[in-house]
């Protein structure tokens, strides 16, 4: 595998142990020779960032709020705070990273997320201009990208990691785009781990009440990264050291595909 996103989120980014391990995993994953992009987001960081500025966390249908103010917030907790310190984390280890976010070199374009502007400056994914990276990656380094994107007005739009994650891995034509959060992968009726999926079998978990809520979004995400061209999406958990090779190799997560 030549090209891997890895997406962290969850207690995972909270988490400064797992986080120094991870650093370690990715340095030796570059190595080896693949192409190697880290995503990620903050949403605790923030909300806690905004409470000490005395503003109260708002949200609209599960999505947060996100007017100019709080815009300035976003963009300082996730493009500088959370993107430096896993920069750092990365160095310490011996890799050779860069942090950028999806503003720098148009990486992420961004429409609004609704038009009523209900949203303020919430935004999806409307194109990847992946330059940046790839000159990155023949320079040796290891991107670390925050998901704040270029809106349509040239301000900074805050988008969601996941999709910002999909949306790079789908424009790489990755073959492994890897979750990384707090569940161990897609579990059965019996909370087992289910190895492998595809489109079928998503639909099958949610037609039988198995997948539900925000999974049911997350895993027809996955399916549609995998129809963009995406090799194989993996939802997992952290399990110490060396967990990164075992994502890869199968031994751990759910692997989404076109066929298991």
């Amino acid at each position: 595998m030549n090209t891997i996103v890895v997406k962290i989120g969850g207690s995972m980014a909270e988490d400064r142990k797992c986080l120094e391990e991870l650093a370690v995993d990715l340095k030796e994953l570059a190595a080896s020779g693949a192409r190697v992009a880290l995503v990620h987001g903050g949403g605790k960081d923030i909300n806690r960032n905004l409470q000490w500025l005395g503003q109260e966390p708002r949200f609209v249908d599960g999505l947060r709020v996100t007017d100019s103010a709080a815009m300035d917030m976003v963009e300082m907790t996730l493009s500088g705070r959370v993107n430096k310190l896993l920069v750092r984390l990365l160095a310490a280890a011996g890799a050779k990273p860069c942090g950028i976010s999806g503003v720098d070199g148009g990486l992420f374009g961004a429409s609004p997320m609704r038009q009523d502007g209900a949203l303020g400056q919430v935004g999806r994914v409307t194109s990847v201009k992946t330059e940046l990276v790839e000159a990155l990656w023949a320079g040796g380094f290891l991107p670390v990208a925050s998901p704040v994107s270029l809106g349509p007005d040239g301000n900074s739009w805050n988008v969601n990691a996941d999709d910002a994650a999909a949306a790079l891995a789908g424009a790489l034509v990755a073959d492994r785009l890897v979750f990384i959060s707090d569940v161990p992968g897609v579990l059965d009726q019996d909370k087992n781990r289910i190895p492998s999926l595809d489109p079928a079998g998503i639909e099958d978990l949610v037609a039988r009440g198995v997948a539900k809520d925000g999974m049911i979004p997350k895993l027809r995400g996955c399916a549609g990264t995998v129809a963009a061209g995406v090799s194989g999406v993996v939802i997992s958990g952290w399990s110490g050291p060396g967990s990164l090779g075992r994502i890869l190799d199968g031994q751990s997560g759910t692997i989404i595909q076109a066929k298991p």
